[in-house]
């Protein structure tokens, strides 16, 4: 038990650590689709490099949002993913993707955009980290199984993509390669139940916005955090049953 919390705790600072590194990012790249990425801050002042926190040294202080809740965001679910799966070799690979899902799901949330400079290369990461933790003793899944599910979710996503193109975008079809690959590592139960929790909370979302009356049934909302935090709840079911 004490090796799991600390293990939880090493994984809560890293957690932490990433997110700071964040609000950069987030900022950077929440623009329209077609448009450049930002280059400023909100008020004009040149931003170097891509990692970093919402600062600029002409700013006195943090702009735009997230800035607090991007690193607790991080911790907490790195530490959850942590106490979950314990000291096994895939845990490495979910503390290095968590951060990136947080990204995401914050730029979805504010511009409804899953930029492909982050959706692609997180797909092709998990499958290549899952690749090499299946071959250290002591791993709970199976890379094949990664694999099969990646192509079955984004498979699945494209379908419903090409029967409704309003209703599924195709940057959540390419974040469905990486949330299937995750899941698929610990087999088909882990993939159905990550799809069924993020149809499950984007109905949930939408209920939401009607009652509040901030939207209707035509009004568009960003899917991807609901997928994103249906994965993150199927992995750590899995990783805990593993």
């Amino acid at each position: 038990m004490t090796e799991v919390w600390l293990t939880a705790l090493v994984a809560a600072v890293w957690g932490a650590a990433a997110g700071l590194l964040l609000g950069r990012p987030a900022h950077r790249l929440a623009v329209a689709p077609e448009q450049p990425w930002r280059a400023e801050c909100p008020d004009g002042h040149p931003l170097p490099g891509w990692l970093g926190p919402a600062r600029c040294r002409g700013c006195p202080g943090p702009y735009g949002s997230g800035h607090v809740a991007l690193p607790v965001v991080a911790a907490v679910l790195c530490a959850a993913l942590a106490a979950a799966t314990g000291p096994r070799p895939e845990l490495a690979v979910w503390l290095l993707l968590t951060p990136v899902g947080v990204l995401l799901a914050a730029v979805d949330l504010r511009v409804h955009r899953l930029p492909d400079v982050l959706t692609l290369p997180l797909a092709a990461t998990a499958a290549v980290l899952l690749g090499v933790a299946a071959l250290l003793p002591e791993h709970a899944g199976r890379w094949t199984g990664a694999l099969l599910g990646a192509v079955a979710l984004a498979g699945g996503f494209l379908a419903l993509h090409l029967i409704s193109p309003a209703g599924m975008g195709f940057g959540d079809v390419k974040l469905a390669l990486a949330a299937g690959a995750v899941l698929g590592w610990y087999g088909w139960g882990a993939v159905f139940l990550g799809a069924f929790l993020g149809f499950l909370l984007g109905g949930l979302h939408g209920l939401a916005l009607i009652a509040l009356r901030r939207g209707g049934r035509r009004t568009e909302m960003p899917f991807g955090p609901c997928l994103l935090l249906g994965t993150y709840c199927a992995l750590l079911a899995a990783a805990h049953a593993a």
